[in-house]
């Protein structure tokens, strides 16, 4: 495994620790979202009055859906012409927050400076749709690309990735492909930024403790209860939840990405070492001074990896 702790310029950390001390300050002076009701965070950052700020939406998108298991998955697809490959998204957001229309400007870079169709899935969300509701949907459209990509858009070289809960979802997707789908080589390579890959908590998030840096001990926690209502800690050790403890031979290359001030840092070093115990090519990237979420901040080391992620998604296609 490449382990490479990013050296940043002098000048990139100190923004990132301003930037971290507004963030903080910010955070502060709302609820957390630990104690308000899902509906409410969900509308205030529909409407841009989250941490990340307002939401651009393209009007290149194009909102469509795909079978599930519970009806129609929705999907919203921003494509070049010609795509060289297809790039499933899947977003974060704690498997209770965020939907596909809210990361455009995220999704048209991936087409123009990547030359990739990108289909991001609006899986249901906890904790009115609790586990196993959101991976069922995103296995859904991900067997739905291995089996029509080339017809509805010309080409069969597949990607896959997503943010937090996202990267968690990409993760039992790829596993669920090879494991019910008979399709462990159909995606080239797995782009898994801060993800939650122990839903139990690694040490590094049960250690954080309250300090909100947009996770904490508490929200983690908080999460990971509107998703896995009523289980214990040995309970979502499960594979099925927990990709951290499953078998994970033969899956495709991947980019792991965390900051070095994220709750969750443990989950991707840990998940990079055993990815790549596994017989599969995994390179991790530790930013400095970075917290969760850091890459859809305005700073240079949020836009370093998103470059970095950009550039590794170019030379798998």
């Amino acid at each position: 495994m490449a382990l490479h702790n990013v050296e940043v310029p002098d000048e990139f950390v100190v923004e990132a620790r301003r930037f971290n001390d507004a963030l903080e300050a910010m955070l502060a002076s709302v609820p957390a979202v630990n104690t308000v009701p899902p509906e409410q965070t969900r509308a205030a950052r529909a409407e841009g009055r989250g941490p990340f700020g307002a939401v651009v939406r393209s009007g290149r998108a194009v909102d469509s859906t795909i079978a599930g298991p519970a009806g129609e998955v929705p999907v919203r697809i921003l494509a070049p012409q010609d795509p060289k490959g297809v790039y499933l998204h899947i977003h974060g957001g704690g498997w209770t927050l965020g939907g596909a229309d809210q990361q455009d400007e995220l999704l048209t870079s991936l087409a123009d400076r990547v030359g990739l169709a990108v289909v991001s899935v609006d899986y249901r969300l906890a904790p009115e749709h609790p586990f196993p509701a959101g991976p069922e949907d995103c296995e859904a459209v991900a067997s739905w690309l291995v089996e029509h990509a080339v017809e509805r858009f010309g080409t069969d070289r597949l990607l896959i990735g997503g943010e937090s809960a996202g990267a968690h979802l990409a993760a039992l997707t790829l596993i669920q492909l090879r494991d019910r789908h008979d399709a462990a080589g159909a995606f080239a390579a797995a782009n898994l930024v801060f993800g939650c890959f122990d839903l139990s908590m690694t040490p590094s998030a049960r250690n954080w403790g309250e300090r909100n840096l947009l996770l904490s001990t508490p929200i983690v926690q908080w999460f990971a209860d509107q998703f896995l209502p009523g289980r214990t800690s040995e309970q979502r050790r499960d594979p099925a939840v927990s990709p951290l403890y499953a078998d994970l031979h033969g899956l495709p290359p991947a980019l792991f990405s965390v900051g070095a001030l994220d709750p969750l840092l443990d989950d991707s070093l840990f998940m990079a070492a055993r990815w790549q115990a596994a017989g599969n090519e995994a390179e991790l990237q530790v930013y400095p001074a970075s917290p969760h979420g850091f890459t859809a901040f305005p700073t240079r080391m949020g836009e370093l990896s998103n470059t970095s992620q950009l550039d590794f998604l170019t030379q798998r296609i």
